[in-house]
């Protein structure tokens, strides 16, 4: 049963899940200058990822355990 969920947050998240990103793989890579377009942000707001300090890595992003049940719940 999948959940509604934006398909872009579900591509975002689907992309921190493959690997933990670095902060600013993430800024570069989901930039936009659209306000409305807040992909990253608004998957962070919804607890589907969140920023990291890890030692010599330095700001991550990672997917959360919400956002590992917001894949699974849509098939990803």
């Amino acid at each position: 049963m999948s959940c509604n969920a934006d398909p872009l947050v579900l591509d975002f998240v689907e992309w921190v899940a493959r690997e933990p990103r670095a902060y600013a793989e993430v800024i570069a890579t989901w930039k936009t200058s659209c306000p409305r377009l807040t992909i990253w942000e608004d998957a962070a707001e919804r607890g589907y990822v969140a920023r990291e300090t890890l030692p010599g890595h330095g700001l991550i992003i990672a997917v959360t355990e919400n956002g590992e049940r917001l894949l699974r719940a849509n098939g990803r």
